[in-house]
């Protein structure tokens, strides 16, 4: 199985720079410290299959000239996560056909009622509304998407039930501060593990970078690449922390899993 990973957006829901911040890792000129939301491209055997649909998602898709989307996989309702949903109509003008959704089933009534007008019954359709085919994730357990299996990674972000997603040798898990054992189970023989790490200080709903190197050390990764990075963090100042396997994601960041996985 062919794979790779486009990181789109590796910030946090503020994004960095963030608004009114002159900050160092704000005001720096390392590209590496521009940061959109957090979103993910998994590019498998020829399908694209994008893990959702950020705040940045329309500036995310002309920045990195993405013309095709087969299913949009959810990880929650926050947001910085499903913000750009309205512009998927764009592909349902280019493809000709919905765009499957997959999530959590509150995470899709989540959607629907934050854009209650693309669901049911509208008055008028105005430049199109985003066409979509539901499929709610019940019991956790893998599915296919066009011959490839996906695998849903429950974690707790908070107290809040999301999910990460791995397909073949490559895992995804942002917003996270707890990861249960049955889905540390399933995070054996990784080649990356994508993994939330905030910021240095604790929180409530997300790793810290010390939380995030202990957990990435527990699964054992062959790599691991920090995400949703908060301005606290600055790429080249603080890269120096992290162990030689240890890395943070920055935005166009393409990750690779060299070994064929089922």
């Amino acid at each position: 199985m062919k794979q790779s990973l486009l990181m789109l957006g590796s910030g946090t829901s503020q994004g960095v720079p963030a608004i009114g911040c002159d900050c160092e890792t704000c005001t720096s000129d390392d590209i590496r410290d521009k940061r959109l939301r957090p979103s993910v491209l998994f590019m498998v055997n020829g399908l694209s299959l994008l893990v959702d649909t950020s705040s940045d998602f329309r500036q995310q898709m002309l920045r990195f000239a993405i013309r095709h989307i087969d299913a949009v996989l959810y990880t929650h309702h926050h947001f910085d996560h499903i913000g750009g949903f309205d512009d998927l109509r764009q592909y349902n003008f280019l493809q000709k056909s919905p765009i499957r959704m997959y999530g959590l089933a509150d995470t899709l009534h989540e959607i629907e009622t934050t854009f209650r007008y693309a669901f049911g019954e509208s008055l008028q359709q105005g430049g199109g509304l985003p066409s979509t085919e539901e499929y709610p994730l019940y019991n956790n357990d893998p599915f296919e998407i066009d011959g490839v299996l996906v695998h849903p990674l429950p974690v707790m972000h908070g107290k809040m039930p999301v999910l990460g997603y791995r397909i073949g040798g490559i895992a995804y898990i942002t917003d996270t501060n707890y990861i249960p054992e049955r889905t540390l189970e399933r995070l054996h023989d990784l080649d990356v593990l994508v993994l939330d790490a905030l910021r240095h200080r604790e929180h409530p709903t997300h790793f810290c970078l010390e939380q995030a190197i202990e957990t990435a050390r527990s699964i054992g990764a062959r790599r691991t690449c920090f995400t949703h990075i908060a301005h606290n963090i600055m790429h080249e100042r603080d890269s120096v922390l992290l162990p030689d396997n240890m890395d943070f994601s920055y935005d166009g960041l393409v990750i690779t899993s060299p070994q064929e996985h089922t």
